[in-house]
């Protein structure tokens, strides 16, 4: 049999992060030391009042309403109305099998074109491309901290035309740990031009200067926001998300939830219960000492490898920087990051994954190879922690640090 595949899967590749990880995975049976730096999963554990939640209904065996069991709908809206200052009520969120999954659903759902601003999500590009939704990407640049200008979005969106336009933010942003300081102008030109935007709020909580920004404060009547328990609450593995969708655009949220019944019937009944304890305790002692570690360990990390060789941007949220090397002799990122893993143990991401160029030397860098329990038991809430708690509870961190500064010198 053949031309089983459609043709605009044909050109899709496995997740970059996925593929990083399991070539780590073989290098560390051939007994190769690694340090890895490309996978972004949060190094701390679930806390223990949610671990309880989950253990207490671990009996729950039936299924849940396809959109979320109610209880936990009313607790997420009340969380996000606490956060952005809007008014979600429990019958505008979708629970779903992690954002991701949500994500993938407004996709199929969406009929129109898609701006991605390089940096984005490694994920981003493909579903869209898996929907048969266009992409266009609106380069950004260092000087503006990766994240696109006004002017630069209002230029994109009359070069696309008059389609329907869903524009994806992502900010902390993953791969550049930036955040984004224009959120309001953004947000004046996409509500002028009448697009929807996707805000992924994932890293929401791990802001590091301010307090908590949603673009949704300013636009939200179109303002689609995601998120999850992986990133602020360690529970990558539990794989429950949601999405927020305003009342206006209720009959968009109907059809996705259409595609969802389709799809996954309903997210896991045990973790739905234990996210209840997740959305309403009070989880802000957590927060506060898993932001400071991780904004502790990123300054560190900038601080050594920023260098004639190495172009980097400080730490300002999530858990990844994204180093740019210079003078290097290296045709792609890809080849770079290769080059890095065999010569040092470093895993890093390539910067190509996320909309870049693949001939820019731009890399992901996640520093969380670390044991977050342990770190987090030795924090106290004092805004400082000191580099010799780094080195001793993130040694993995400091170790792979200096192969990466020391590798760089030679280049």
């Amino acid at each position: 049999m053949k031309n089983l595949v459609k043709k605009n899967i044909l050109d899709l590749t496995p997740s970059a992060t996925l593929a990083i990880n399991e070539k780590c995975k073989e290098l560390i049976l051939k007994g190769k030391k690694i340090y890895r730096f490309g996978f972004g999963q949060s190094p701390f554990p679930v806390p223990e009042k949610i671990v309880e939640a989950l253990k207490k209904n671990a009996d729950k065996k039936d299924y849940l309403p396809m959109q979320g069991l109610p209880e936990l709908r009313v607790s997420i809206a009340k969380h996000l109305n606490y956060l952005t200052q809007n008014d979600y009520s429990k019958d505008e969120i979708l629970v779903t099998p992690g954002s991701k999954e949500a994500m993938y659903l407004m996709h199929v759902a969406f009929k129109g074109d898609v701006i991605l601003p390089s940096s984005s999500w490694v994920s981003y590009a493909p579903q869209a491309s898996i929907a048969n939704n266009k992409v266009h990407w609106l380069k950004t640049s260092r000087e503006n901290n990766w994240f696109p200008t006004a002017k630069e979005l209002e230029k994109k969106i009359k070069s696309i035309g008059k389609k329907n336009i869903l524009l994806i933010l992502n900010s902390p942003n993953n791969p550049s740990g930036a955040t984004c300081k224009n959120l309001k102008e953004i947000a004046e030109v996409a509500k002028k031009n009448k697009i929807l935007i996707h805000s992924d709020e994932i890293y929401g909580l791990l802001k590091f200067d301010v307090e908590y920004e949603s673009i949704s404060t300013y636009y939200p009547e179109g303002t689609i926001i995601s998120s999850s328990l992986s990133k602020c609450f360690g529970a990558g593995g539990w794989r429950l998300g949601f999405i927020a969708v305003p009342k206006n655009l209720s009959d968009f949220l109907s059809r996705i939830k259409t595609i969802g019944s389709e799809t996954f019937s309903s997210v896991s009944s045990p973790i739905q219960y234990a996210a209840i304890e997740a959305y309403t305790g009070d989880y802000s002692d957590y927060i506060v000492k898993t932001r400071q570690i991780l904004n502790s360990i990123g300054q560190y990390v900038y601080n050594n490898l920023k260098s004639n060789n190495i172009l980097i941007n400080p730490p300002q949220g999530a858990f990844y920087l994204m180093p740019e090397f210079i003078n290097t002799k290296f045709k792609t990122s890809s080849d770079l990051c290769n080059s890095i893993l065999e010569d040092t143990g470093v895993a890093l991401l390539p910067g190509s994954g996320f909309g870049f160029n693949k001939q820019a030397m731009l890399t992901r860098l996640s520093y969380t190879d670390f044991n977050g329990g342990e770190f987090l038991k030795n924090t106290t809430n004092s805004k400082k922690i000191e580099n010799s708690l780094i080195e001793k509870y993130a040694p993995n961190v400091v170790e792979g640090t200096s192969k990466l500064s020391e590798w760089s010198k030679n280049l």
